[in-house]
């Protein structure tokens, strides 16, 4: 085996195998157990909330946990991911809803888990970590302020006389008519919700908060009689098992139908989980494998799918849930999913009393966490560059979507990376610092340019000009590459440009300190001899031109 295909054999191994493969016993899945079980408590409450929020019944919610879960686990490139549905895709699952119904959902669900596993057998999620730090703030504080949009209506109980919009500018006029529907009682539970959530946060953090709230929560509503919806009154009681896998139904107009929102679920998804991934090596000094992450998000989507449940993908808070409670591996996101499996099995019918009112809390607080606030203001009060970027994403997912939010944010990082970079390179006399003065030529008519940095398309152009006033120097014109670890086809195409110049006035160029890669591009471009000669260092061109002025004296005398 060669040592390209002995580095490319574990990319696509399940992290499951490798930790199998270390050697796995009793003590590790006496461990993995109660991170498991840790995680289902936190899962359980947030799975069916996020389900309702995204406009379909909590049911779904619980199946995408239960199958996506253990899938993402079972087959993931992370140790320590847990797979689920995310408070990140309530915004595009309920315009999806609106836009094509439960059915059209389930078959985007499926087709972004095909796009996901192509996404990841391709290799392409090397590349989704280069998005920009500021893109990933900005359209995550973004999908908080949305999420927590979204549950106004629960939070004050308000009844609408219409559809509630998704989009935020008309979604709030429609609240606001309905504000004289506002329930004191619906208001008070989620109060009482979020109170008890940041209480036991502060004073007992190792204590299932969200899980508690919601079954204090409950037990309060059903003793006392208050008035407020419930999971029962609104969708009826939650099933009591998994149903039977099924295909969706498929059809030309209805792939036509749901192909934009696989591929948004599959962009929002490959980052999300990726993103997910990176917080947990942060946290345990691991290292993921991102395509074997994406393979793992897809089969978990199509099996979410095949089961009728929603989007799948790595959640950020469950994930670092299950790495503080002491996971060895992927068997506790595998349990996490059975454990959660076994609640429904047995509390059911208990579900039914959940007022919606404490899920609205429990996504409330959701919607605070994901708002990296912090980032956020540092973004903006240090840099006008990331402040452009992170604001631009962060309007654009809350008056846009989300797609068009991240693919300009990540237009503009990437227009300022070009500025820095940019800025970054330099055309200066001295081997040190300062800029090109036309004046200090040798005495031997030699003028010698010191670039540093990469030299590409941005540096090109802002460059030109000053390497068009260098090429007026007669006789000899050398540029030093020794501070230029690469250069790209604008950038040799100037320099062809100087040659021609540098030829007309009767001067010669010479290029030094070039290393392969750069003298590759060079010469690609033509530039070659005799248009250019390549010498080791500036001293070598000084002597051949003090070489070639001796060969002329007998001429001139």
């Amino acid at each position: 085996m060669t040592k390209t295909s002995q580095s490319d054999a574990p990319e696509f191994l399940p992290k499951l195998v490798t930790v199998l493969r270390e050697g796995y016993g009793l003590q590790d899945l006496r461990a993995d157990a109660l991170a498991g079980l840790t995680v289902a408590i936190v899962a359980l409450p947030l799975s069916m909330a996020i389900a309702i929020a995204s406009g379909v019944g909590p049911e779904r919610g619980l199946y995408t946990a239960i199958i996506g879960g253990f899938l993402v686990s079972a087959f993931g490139g992370s140790r320590f991911q847990v797979g689920g549905p995310a408070g990140a895709f309530i915004v595009l699952v309920a315009a999806c809803v609106a836009a094509t119904g439960i059915e059209g959902l389930v078959l985007a669900t499926l087709l972004s888990g095909l796009l996901l596993i192509a996404v990841g057998v391709l290799r392409i999620g090397s590349y989704i970590r280069f998005i920009p730090y500021p893109v990933t703030v900005g359209f995550t504080a973004g999908i908080a302020v949305i999420i927590f949009a979204s549950q106004l209506r629960d939070l004050f109980g308000l009844h609408l006389a219409v559809t509630e919009p998704g989009e935020l500018l008309h979604k709030l006029p429609v609240l606001w008519q309905a504000r004289g529907t506002a329930n004191a009682a619906a208001f008070a539970v989620a109060g009482a919700t979020i109170a008890m959530i940041v209480g036991l946060k502060r004073w007992r953090p190792g204590w299932p908060g969200m899980l508690m709230a919601v079954v204090v929560a409950s037990v309060l509503v059903a003793l006392f009689g208050l008035q407020v919806e419930t999971i029962g009154t609104r969708f009826g009681g939650l099933p009591s098992g998994l149903p039977r896998p099924a295909v969706p139904e498929i059809s030309a107009a209805k792939l036509w139908a749901a192909l934009p929102w696989a591929v948004s679920f599959t962009l929002l998804g490959a980052i999300e989980s990726l993103l997910s991934a990176v917080v947990a090596d942060g946290m345990t000094g691991r290292r993921h494998r991102s395509n074997a992450e994406l393979v793992a998000q897809g089969v978990a989507n199509v099996g979410s799918a095949l089961f009728g449940g929603i989007c799948v993908t790595g959640t950020i808070a469950r994930t670092a849930t299950n790495v503080r409670a002491g996971s060895r591996g992927p068997v506790s996101g595998m349990l996490h999913a059975v454990f959660v499996l076994g609640f429904m099995l047995i509390a059911a019918p208990l579900a039914a009393y959940i007022p919606l009112a404490a899920l609205a809390g429990v996504l409330a607080i959701v919607a605070w966490n994901m708002a990296e606030k912090e980032e956020l203001w540092s973004l903006i009060r240090f840099s006008r560059a990331d402040a452009l970027v992170v604001l631009t994403t962060f309007a654009l997912v809350i008056f846009r979507d989300l797609t068009t939010g991240i693919v300009v944010g990540v237009a503009l990082g990437g227009a300022v990376f070009i500025r820095r970079m940019s800025d970054a390179t330099e055309v200066g006399h001295h081997e040190r610092k300062g800029r090109y003065d036309p004046s200090e030529a040798s005495p031997s008519g030699l003028a010698v340019c010191y670039l540093r940095g990469p030299y590409f398309f941005g540096a090109a152009a802002r460059l030109g000009a000053v390497l068009d006033q260098i090429a007026d120097t007669p006789q000899g014109f050398a540029v030093d590459f020794t501070d230029v670890p690469f250069i790209d086809s604008s950038g040799a195409r100037s320099f062809d440009l100087l040659a021609h110049k540098t030829a007309r006035k009767g001067g010669k160029l010479f290029f030094t300190a070039t290393n392969a890669e750069v003298r590759a591009m060079l010469q690609s471009h033509g530039l070659r001899e005799p248009r250019v000669t390549y010498l080791d260092d500036i001293a070598a061109v000084e002597a051949v031109l003090a070489a070639a002025r001796q060969e002329k004296l007998p001429e001139s005398g």
